[in-house]
């Protein structure tokens, strides 16, 4: 009988009340513009489903995962009409031209792109544009992509679009709730690449989407509108709206026209030239000369003082992150924080979004040159921790501010204190993964992580690690869920924490072995992992697996999760990953030969003659896991990153930290651990019923022998001091592994695998095991040591390789 390690599943009833039930609806702090945005999110406690995961959030010991029952997804509705327009504002001056194209490309299905220089009124045209035209068949959505991810944005086009209370789709499912709605989507601030705009689009792909950035990368798709400044007699009218008065003919008509031109016609540095003028101490209210153009900044902020300064101060800190009035009002001690903040905006040095105001990008670097002190970042983590903390602070009241979560994280690091962005990103975590934002969550759990491990904070660490694992599990990325999970269990281990452990290693059967070798699959992944739309991501290396099976068609009990060495775990119903010594300095095991007598590379499925239906072991020498490595990519201490000359895949991944380069080199070990463990549990449970053993007796090697790594082993007699084990290798592949020898030593040779790419590569080497009897012949000692390398690698590191004791079982 298999017993069960890690969480329990979830019950039916339990995955009904995830499909129907929610926690409620908060409002933003102060009044905002709740009022205009459709709020699915929750608290940042209970149960989530993400493709055919439900994930009970966990700030303590770490999410546990388990699989929804089938029949028992989430069913979400339809809304009948989609209305999230942009907030009202005043039509831009001079664009009925660029309007008409705008109207003429959206008739034709788009996609449009609008693009040009910071300052030219993109932003406005664009929201103009989404309240003027008439909407899709089924309705028109405006979002604002500043700091978010795509992933991100196709969650809130889906929760616009249906009542789906704490659902996330998986990317095909998603693609089929949205197939056939037409509704127009208009994104702003779009600052993606053509790949990441694409993924978006296609999350929706009856959709019409018309976005907006500084750069065109939409190159042979759709429609491109370049914005250029506006002509000089809507920078007339601009001006004279902004000083309420005409501009004087005689006196001022000259230096308006020299300023539009020295402005290049963009409205920004005109409205700045306005507001500049309206605060003329002199009260004589005349328009600066066209040489002060590139002073304006400078300037304007001679003329703040007091509450205005220390708000501008406040958002040019938090850079492009927005801030709902409230926390302004808060950290700045600002009775009216929102007429504050407005009259920012109307001196062109912040501009208001959704969900509150950000500053304007040129003024933050410019700001940063009167040498001011920074914003104290003890009173921001102060204040943000205690904000996350109240029961009033909803899950999407984080997510909306998950930019300057992040920023104040940062700032925490540069200030050198790390601990404080422990505290931040701690505290967000939770709210992240409730609200279903997984880009964003993501990014604060990569911030979070190298924080943690700076300050010593070792349960920080195990928590980081768990949930990067969970978040990976979540959005498709399997393998490497599976090493950061495997990672994680090892950790909350070694601080005594046995919940987390658990919750780890339970999760970590859902992520299913690879049975590729050398080319790693790349399509898209339809096994119910949430929609992943990251920009510049690859696909995950591993296969496509359904998520209730394992091996040979034999169904996954819970019990199969990651074993780590010492653990309470029953080894005869996990699979092992033991022996591996983890430096808190990096997010990979760092492994010297000879590695701890638990060493996870010779995990054995036990086989047994005339049992078809059971996977196959690990041959004791057969495919071995390796990186070799040069100094030259800045990947972490033992676990190096490329061949010499060459760029190993998944070692030089776009936006990857050292850390993740670093776990991607166990990837094969970790992946033969889950097979291996399984294939023990079916053969022991096989033996355990029938009563009988495959093997007559002990003569020699022949034999069923337990490792000190918890494992099975089954040697064979094939004639005058020859033995096999047949079994799967750490590649996915079953052979038959033959060792040799005589008076109680026997040795085999297999071959050592590149797996920086995720899976088994090129082979580059030999690893030798030698396998020798104790004068009893009731124990025995394994050896695996690398024995040649290819000279194409400066250094070859072997995961494989170590020690471990076996004990006769029959």
């Amino acid at each position: 009988m298999i017993s069960t390690a890690g969480v329990p599943m979830a019950h039916e009833d339990e995955n009904r009340a995830v499909a129907a039930t929610g926690t409620g609806q908060g409002t933003p702090p102060g009044d905002g513009h709740s009022d205009r945005r459709i709020d699915i999110a929750g608290d940042a406690s209970g149960p989530v489903v993400a493709g055919n995961h439900n994930v009970v959030i966990d700030a303590d010991h770490g999410s546990t995962v388990t699989l929804l029952v089938e029949g028992e997804h989430p069913q979400p509705v339809r809304r009948a009409q989609v209305a999230l327009l942009p907030r009202r504002q005043a039509a831009p001056l001079g664009r009925d031209a660029e309007l008409r194209r705008l109207a003429a490309a959206v008739r034709e299905g788009g996609p449009v792109q609008v693009w040009g220089a910071p300052g030219v009124g993109k932003s406005a045209l664009l929201r103009h544009t989404a309240r003027s035209l008439a909407p899709g068949a089924d309705g028109v959505v405006f979002l604002d992509a500043a700091g978010r991810e795509p992933e991100d944005l196709a969650q809130d086009i889906f929760e616009t679009c249906y009542e789906a209370r704490d659902y996330a789709p998986s990317s095909p499912e998603l693609r089929r709730l949205m197939g056939d709605i037409k509704v127009t989507v208009y994104v702003d601030n779009a600052e993606f690449s053509a790949e990441g705009l694409r993924n978006l689009m296609d999350a929706a792909p009856d959709a019409t989407f018309v976005v907006a950035g500084r750069e065109r990368t939409l190159l042979g798709e759709g429609s491109a509108l370049h914005l250029e400044g506006i002509d000089q007699h809507a920078a007339l009218e601009l001006l004279a709206r902004e000083l309420g008065r005409p501009v004087a003919p005689e006196t001022e008509s000259d230096t308006a026209a020299t300023l539009w031109e020295t402005a290049v016609g963009r409205p920004l540095l005109l409205l700045r030239a306005a507001a500049l003028t309206r605060l003329d101490p002199s009260g004589r209210a005349v328009l600066p000369r066209p040489g002060d153009v590139a002073d304006l900044l400078p300037l304007l902020f001679d003329r703040l003082e007091g509450g205005p300064l220390r708000a501008l101060h406040l958002l040019a800190t938090l850079q492009d992150a927005e801030l709902d009035p409230a926390h302004v009002g808060a950290l700045t001690d600002a009775s009216d924080a929102s007429a504050l903040c407005a009259r920012l905006t109307d001196l062109g040095l912040a501009e208001q979004t959704e969900g509150g105001y950000r500053v304007v990008p040129d003024v933050a670097p410019a700001l940063r040159e009167r040498e001011l002190e920074p914003f104290p970042v003890d009173r921001l983590s102060d204040h943000f921790a205690e904000w996350i903390a109240r029961p009033s602070t909803t899950a999407a009241q984080v997510a909306q501010h998950a930019r300057a979560l992040e920023q104040v994280a940062e700032l925490a690091e540069q200030a050198g204190r790390p601990e404080l962005a422990v505290r931040i990103v701690r505290a967000a975590s939770p709210a992240l993964a409730r609200s279903l934002r997984f880009g964003v969550w993501g990014r604060l759990l990569e911030c979070g992580l190298p924080a943690a491990q700076r300050a010593g904070d070792q349960q920080a660490v195990a928590y980081f690690t768990h949930e990067r694992g969970i978040r990976n599990l979540l959005t498709g990325r399997r393998v490497m869920a599976g090493v950061l999970l495997a990672e994680a269990a090892y950790l909350w281990q070694q601080l005594g924490d046995l919940h987390g452990a658990n919750a780890a290693a339970g999760a970590q059967q859902y992520v299913p072995p690879t049975t590729t070798t050398g080319t790693p699959v790349t399509g898209p992944h339809t096994d119910g992992a949430a929609q992943s739309l990251n920009a510049g991501g690859g696909p995950d290396p591993a296969s496509a697996h359904a998520g209730t099976t394992h091996g040979a068609g034999s169904p996954v009990d819970p019990g199969t999760a990651a074993h780590q060495a010492g653990t309470p775990f029953d080894p005869g119903t996990t699979a092992h990953q033991a022996g591996v010594s983890v430096d808190p300095s990096t997010a990979a095991h760092q492994v010297a030969a000879p590695v701890d007598p638990g060493t996870a590379a010779h995990q054995a499925g036990l086989h047994q003659a005339g049992t078809p239906g059971a996977a196959g072991a690990h041959g004791t020498a057969g495919a071995h896991g390796a990186v070799g490595a040069t100094g030259a990519t800045g990947a972490t201490g033992a676990t190096g990153a490329t061949a010499a000359g060459a760029t190993a895949a998944g070692a030089s991944t776009a936006g990857a930290s050292a850390a993740s380069v670093a776990l991607m080199k166990v990837i094969a070990l970790i992946v033969a651990v889950v097979i291996g463990g399984i294939a023990i549990q079916q053969a022991q449970a096989s033996r355990d019923s029938s009563g009988t053993s495959p093997s007559a007796g002990p003569t020699g090697l022949a034999g069923v022998w337990r490792g000190s790594d918890g494992n099975m082993y089954e040697f064979k007699d094939s004639g005058t001091g020859s033995y096999t084990q047949t079994g799967t290798d750490v590649c996915g592949n079953t052979s038959a592994v033959e060792l040799t020898g005589s008076n109680g030593t026997y040795t085999t040779t297999g071959s050592l695998y590149d797996i920086n790419g995720g899976s088994c590569g090129a082979v580059i080497g030999e690893v030798t095991t030698t396998l020798t009897l104790s004068a009893s012949g009731d124990s025995a000692q394994l050896t695996s040591e690398m024995t040649s390398s290819s000279d194409q690698y400066e250094q070859v590191q072997c995961y494989s390789c170590g020690t471990i004791s076996l004990t006769r079982e029959q």
